[in-house]
């Protein structure tokens, strides 16, 4: 079975990250603030999205990284 391409829920993410990140920008007033928390918060969410691959988030396996 090919595994499913998540690509679209990548970008998607993404943008709907970017785009909540520039309104947090615009209500504190400063859109590099809101951009650099949006920043940080989506690598906390790529990286965990990307660690549910094959749905074995976690498993201390050679081929899944190991447990946290």
């Amino acid at each position: 079975m090919k595994p499913r391409s998540r690509t679209g829920t990548r970008v998607a993410g993404t943008a709907g990250l970017l785009v909540v990140a520039l309104v947090v920008g615009f209500i504190l007033q400063n859109v590099w603030l809101g951009l650099l928390l949006g920043l940080l918060i989506w690598l906390g969410w790529f990286f965990g999205f990307e660690a549910r691959r094959d749905h074995a988030a976690g498993v201390n396996d050679d081929d899944h990284g190991i447990e946290l």
